[in-house]
């Protein structure tokens, strides 16, 4: 007979509040083809990314968790105090160690919540928010910090004609809080590591960091490029439209929900080609609001979903309590969707 207790948390978890932050700057395409040869059109059509945001220095990837925490706190109606754990998915912050989420939780003034990261790519919210579920549920936290937060202006080779348009900055939040009803369903998530070369890390640190740099690519003014996201795209779209539109099934599937009752539809904003086509795919009904962030923000990986989340809110194409789906998706090859009630 076990001694130890059982654990006491919420029955269930919801997310109670969300806040963005994108950067100053806005970069429209006629930037990016200062170094690529394409065109404006080539660009929409391929993606439908029109701009995108990049960080100047003041916002790091601390800086701009910090802004889009204190709006998701706020939103939630509890104090940063309340928080007992930050969890922060990113693949931009370059320090190894420590965490980026431990001067976060410090910064925004909780008291000293557990805090880590998480490296899970463009599934990384959806990791993070089955994290804060757990949490909450088993008690372990009242109130979690679910945070998304790129600098991928950082990690773009801007001479890359496939993907030097892709990529933006941002910071996306959520608080995750219990519940008396479900309002997080089930995750359905997983990985598929034997595609992994298909999204990488142009050079690993290790080889960047040797003395012999003359193996290196470099760029046109024959400078040592800086390690950055390379992707087979063809072999990714292909992957997104048709393995991942049967993920989303499934966890509309897992969570009881039909596409004619769903409201809203928040894909990771990788390329509106591929949430047309997962929208085809699903058949979902016309009154299903699609998130389309991307056209104006870019793929920010982690932080896309609550950036997206969070734009249908303040604009009101989407409105608190409507059911969404929600499906990450990315690097690894690993994906993670869900069906959660809106803040």
């Amino acid at each position: 007979m076990s001694k130890i207790k059982p654990s006491k948390g919420a029955p269930y978890a919801r997310i109670l509040g969300v806040g963005g932050y994108r950067p100053v700057r806005v970069v429209p395409n006629s930037v990016i083809l200062e170094t690529i040869d394409s065109s404006d059109e080539w660009i929409r059509s391929r993606s439908g990314i029109e701009t995108r945001h990049w960080a100047n220095d003041e916002e790091t990837v601390a800086a701009m968790s910090i802004e889009a925490s204190g709006k998701a706190i706020a939103d939630a109606g509890i104090t940063a105090e309340q928080i007992g754990a930050v969890v922060v998915s990113t693949v931009s912050h370059f320090s190894q160690t420590p965490a980026v989420a431990t001067e976060i939780a410090d910064k925004l003034g909780t008291n000293k919540a557990a805090a880590f990261d998480i490296s899970a790519g463009c599934a990384g919210f959806g990791y993070g928010l089955t994290l804060a579920k757990g949490m909450v549920v088993e008690g372990s936290a009242e109130y979690v910090l679910v945070i998304g937060v790129e600098r991928l202006s950082d990690l773009t080779d801007l001479e890359d004609r496939a993907t030097a348009f892709l990529f933006g900055d941002g910071a996306g939040a959520v608080v995750v809080g219990p519940s008396e009803e479900p309002h997080i369903g089930p995750t359905v998530w997983g990985s598929e590591g034997d595609k992994s070369n298909t999204i990488k890390q142009t050079v690993p640190w290790d080889e960047f960091h040797a003395s012999d740099l003359s193996a290196l690519p470099r760029n046109s003014k024959g400078e040592v490029k800086f390690p950055a996201i390379t992707q087979e795209g063809q072999a990714v779209f292909r992957w997104a439209v048709f393995e991942m539109a049967k993920v989303a099934q499934q966890a509309l599937d897992a969570a009881g929900i039909t596409s004619a009752e769903l409201d809203v539809f928040i894909p990771h904003q990788a390329n509106e080609r591929i949430i047309d086509s997962m929208v085809k795919t699903l058949k979902l009904p016309e009154h299903v609001t699609v998130a389309r962030d991307v056209r104006t923000t870019g793929n920010t990986s982690a932080a896309s979903i609550p950036l997206a989340m969070e734009r249908l809110l303040a604009t009101g194409e989407a409105k608190s309590g409507d059911t969404a789906l929600v499906i990450g998706f990315g690097a690894g090859l690993v994906y993670a969707a869900t069906v959660v009630t809106l803040p």
